[in-house]
């Protein structure tokens, strides 16, 4: 945890990111509550707005001066902050996240904001370790909050419906918002989103299924259940040795091969690929390697089908070269594309054309909220593991933050299928 630079600079950067903070939150439908008695934010009564409860004032302030958004997640990380509904403070931010800031002081973002560093960058050497960081923290983590599937991704709670054709992609929409969720719900969920996949790049009986990025092995049972003969590469040893073990559970142990490697390294010719929520570790640096691999591997005839977590394309561009606090403490080296961007380099660089797109971020949101209630029962678990109560809130944070992406409208999530461009051939 990083402390303010020593002297007036240090009390400058205090003293402004504390009026900064407080002039935002008053724009706000939060209550923001000081030690003091000062409430900060919309008027209304603590039970119809999220409580944000400050409880070391000078420490916040000192973490948001010196590290900007990335100490406003450091400072939950450590207590300066809590709240009885972390989410719901995060949404209120969220959904005025690029109006928090003047004007004036965004264009002076690049004087006060770090750049990734290179060594997280998406590229072979940086890719192994940047997938470790995250996915082989334990299996076991994982385990105490996602549902038997072991699916680490949106869920789909309904059946898409028609939207409409844009500029020659078939647009289909869900449940928006989506309604509340229940836990016995959660498995069938990710069954439709898994399953809904599958169709749309055509899997059945014979079909050679590419899949990058194994997760826990879900979608390789479900396409080995159809009679597939699946390909599916990881980068994370964790979810490897968990994922064989669940395949060959299942029977299917012959008809799917679980690989240790990068995307880059994959020879061959498959009739269907499916790459589940992979794209973000990808990194903007390697976006056009990415899909020259997938339009390389692709089969005549075939189809792709992502499913990508998306950002406005004004908010991508403008965060291209911030450091962000997912990035330092979840997910190193990631990035979140626009579908403007996966749109233009694959029809720049590939002969892959988006074809269909669902867009289901409110279903994450509920997802993620499942996913949070169980993590948050789950802190004897936890700490059982080894897993102190730093990482505890970090991980609640990191959570709700996300959940608060999506809630917001901030963050979308997208199955988008694509196919190849015959006439660019």
């Amino acid at each position: 945890m990083v402390r303010r630079p020593p002297g007036l600079r240090g009390r400058l950067y205090t003293r402004g990111a504390d009026r900064l903070f407080r002039r935002a939150a008053k724009k706000l439908p939060v209550r923001v509550e000081y030690p003091d008695g000062t409430v900060v934010g919309a008027q209304g009564g603590s039970d119809i707005l999220p409580r944000m409860i400050i409880r070391r004032p000078d420490a916040f302030a000192e973490r948001m001066g010196t590290r900007g958004l990335i100490g406003f997640g450091e400072a939950y990380m450590v207590g300066d902050w809590t709240s009885p509904d972390p989410a719901a403070v995060l949404t209120a931010f969220a959904t005025k996240m690029a109006r928090l800031v003047p004007r004036p002081l965004q264009r002076l973002r690049g004087l006060f904001v770090a750049n990734p560093p290179a060594t997280e960058h998406g590229s072979e050497e940086n890719a192994r370790s940047n997938i470790s960081r995250h996915y082989d923290l334990s299996n076991e983590l994982f385990g105490l909050f996602l549902d038997p599937t072991m699916t680490y991704s949106a869920a789909l709670f309904s059946e898409p419906v028609a939207d409409g054709v844009e500029r020659g992609v078939e647009l289909l929409r869900v449940d928006q918002p989506c309604p509340p969720a229940t836990w016995e719900q959660l498995e069938q969920a990710q069954h439709n989103k898994i399953d809904r996949l599958l169709d749309a790049v055509g899997v059945q009986r014979g079909t050679r299924l590419l899949e990058i990025g194994t997760g826990w092995g879900e979608l390789c049972i479900r396409a080995a259940a159809r009679g597939a003969i699946v390909r599916s590469v990881t980068l994370s040893r964790e979810q490897q040795e968990l994922a064989r073990k669940r395949v060959d559970s299942a029977g299917h142990g012959d008809s799917v091969h679980i690989d240790l490697m990068d995307y880059r390294e994959i020879e061959g010719s498959y009739d269907a690929i499916v790459s589940v929520e992979m794209i973000e570790a990808v990194g903007h640096q390697h976006w056009q390697t990415y899909f020259g691999a997938l339009d390389e591997l692709l089969a005549p005839g075939g189809r792709v089908a992502l499913q990508a977590i998306t950002m406005p394309h004004d908010r991508m561009l403008a965060t291209k070269k911030t450091y962000t606090w997912v990035q330092k403490y979840i997910f190193p080296g990631g990035f979140l594309p626009s579908v403007e961007a996966i749109e233009t380099v694959a029809s720049e660089h590939t002969s892959l054309r988006v074809a269909e797109r669902l867009r289901m971020g409110a279903h994450y949101a509920e997802t993620l909220r499942l996913w949070q209630e169980r993590f948050g029962s789950a802190t004897a678990d936890a700490e059982a593991l080894g897993f102190d109560e730093t990482f505890r809130r970090m991980w609640k944070f990191y959570l709700a933050y996300s959940e608060a992406g999506f809630r917001s409208g901030y963050l979308d999530v997208q199955q988008i299928v694509l196919h190849r461009d015959e006439v660019v051939r």
